[in-house]
């Protein structure tokens, strides 16, 4: 059997990225993406290409806590001695926050149960120089009721066709919500969920709906008709991109 076979491994990454000067997580030509950045440290620690897979492909601007991505390589390195040289070597707003050996082979997309997610939303009369990149700020006060009654709609398996972008090719527009919480503390407001699955932006539609529904702009009966029907435009607008961050990946 050929050694260099024997010694193959797959390691597993956690990794944390502030979203905003990125084009996403999904390597492009010709614009900085998360992925190939840290396709890069990679390359300049080991001195050859290699490739990096991830859980999802977060959009432009788009934040991350508990990214998770999966390599395959050969050398021996210790995980330790990864953590601490792609961190040397990536930039400020990329970090690798844990690395562990598992099965060859390890598909963190296809292996994943589900996945976490928050929206934030900063409700105040006066913008935040802290959460400007990492908060959607709106300055109407939004119904906190409304919000809940309408997260509870969107709990549970549905068809989620008026939840996507135009340009989603995913096949299946059927997912499971297991859960949306809405949370407020001062003038931050979360917006956790948790699903099987996620069509492109269908978390930040969803973001959009419920701000809707806390305005008095959108009504129950209209978010029923727009999980019936797979109308877009009976859901609410595509929320900005900050404010979405990919809290956790389920396996």
């Amino acid at each position: 059997m050929n050694p260099l076979h024997q010694s193959r491994r797959t390691l597993r990454l956690v990794v944390e990225y502030d979203g905003t000067n990125f084009c996403g997580w999904q390597r492009q030509n010709d614009v900085r993406t998360v992925q190939e950045t840290i396709e890069q440290a990679f390359e300049v620690m080991l001195k050859h290409p290699v490739a990096v897979r991830g859980a999802g492909r977060t959009d432009a601007g788009v934040h991350a806590l508990g990214q998770v991505a999966a390599v395959d390589l050969d050398e021996n390195i210790p995980v330790h001695g990864f953590i601490r040289g792609l961190n040397a070597l990536l930039p400020h707003d990329v970090a690798i926050v844990d690395v562990a050996d598992v099965a060859v082979g390890f598909d963190p997309r296809r292996s994943a149960r589900g996945k976490i997610y928050r929206y934030s939303i900063w409700n105040h009369p006066v913008r935040s120089a802290i959460h400007l990149r990492t908060a959607w700020h709106l300055k109407p006060i939004l119904d906190l009721h409304l919000m809940r009654q309408a997260a509870k709609q969107l709990e549970g398996e549905h068809d989620f066709r008026a939840f996507r972008a135009a340009d989603c090719e995913r096949p299946s527009t059927r997912r499971l919500m297991r859960r949306l919480d809405v949370q407020k503390q001062g003038g931050m407001i979360t917006i956790e969920v948790e699903g099987t699955a996620f069509l492109k932006n269908m978390v930040r539609i969803m973001a959009g709906t419920l701000v809707g529904a806390g305005l008095g702009k959108i009504s129950a009966a209209q978010i029923d008709e727009a999980l019936v029907f797979g109308q877009r435009t009976m859901a609410g607008v595509t929320a900005p991109p900050q404010g979405l961050t990919m809290l956790h990946v389920i396996y």
